[in-house]
């Protein structure tokens, strides 16, 4: 077994205007290099002893609203026309006060993006709706220039049991708390997510990815493909982690471009949620 490099999630030191920042991170691939769901584990981390099923569940009135998007006033909040906690719907908001439910929840239309690919196997895969918005994405970008590659999609409750276990005997749990998401908790277990890199292999899970052009066209055309950059600059205190620019998440064309339009740069922000810096 190769060694294993650092996580993107375990950067030292994060530097942000001239000062160093501890890097929170939503996301713990193992290498750059392609893998398989194994390679998510770190080297010497407990086997996990939880198996994942497939479920979706019910989804609750006080979840849905059947009102349209607000107009672009920056003040509001969306009212949410889907579900924000049925991890099958585009606008399931995950965090870490809001864990999956179920926990062990497995898509049930996982597939493989006809795209540029930096993995494989589990890692590989995102649900359907947002393979198709991918597939479009990556095109639009080759189009003008900027090659994409699909750097860590879905990654199982099982995969993220067995990578927290090992940064909690590693390191102890507050300081896993800052390298992985816990269990339940990380939006790549939803499929709507995924990590991108940019064709040149440059900077990959590193803050010096944000400069990177794959990096820089996402940030600007993302959202006509229905896609939000999840961790934003400088909005750790909402979301928990600090800017990951290679971490975009589908959220469908009509809510990420009202996002951009209004200048909205968090899903807690736009559902009008509390914010999440910490564990409950």
């Amino acid at each position: 077994m190769a060694i294993q490099q650092p996580s993107r999630r375990a950067f030292t030191g994060l530097l942000t205007s001239g000062a160093g920042l501890l890097a929170l991170s939503a996301c713990t691939p193992a290498s750059n290099t392609p893998s398989t769901a194994a390679a998510d584990t770190p080297i010497g981390s407990p086997s996990p002893t939880v198996t994942a099923t497939s479920a979706s569940p019910a989804v609750t009135p006080t979840d849905v609203a059947a009102t349209p998007l607000p107009s672009a006033t920056p003040s509001s909040a969306a009212a949410p026309r889907f579900s924000l906690t049925d991890p099958t719907s585009p606008w399931v908001v995950v965090n870490k006060h809001r864990p999956l439910n179920p926990q062990n929840f497995v898509p049930a239309d996982l597939v493989q993006p006809n795209i540029r690919l930096a993995v494989s196997g589990e890692a590989s895969l995102v649900n359907s709706t947002t393979a198709a918005a991918a597939e479009k994405m990556f095109g639009a970008a080759a189009a003008e220039g900027v090659i994409m590659t699909l750097a860590s999609g879905y990654r199982s409750y099982t995969t993220q049991v067995a990578t927290y276990n090992g940064y909690v005997a590693s390191t102890g749990q507050t300081a896993a708390d800052r390298a992985s998401a816990r269990p339940g908790h990380s939006e790549h277990q939803t499929g709507w997510a995924f990590d991108i890199g940019d064709g040149g292999g440059a900077c990959s899970f590193q803050p010096c990815f944000a400069e990177q052009p794959a990096a820089v066209w996402a940030k600007a055309n993302a959202s006509k493909f229905g896609f939000v950059v999840r961790y934003p600059w400088m909005f750790h205190e909402t979301t928990g982690y600090f800017y990951e620019s290679w971490h975009l998440r589908y959220v469908g064309v009509e809510a990420a471009t009202d996002m951009a339009a209004r200048g909205i740069a968090t899903l807690e922000e736009y559902f009008g949620l509390e914010a999440a810096p910490d564990y409950l």
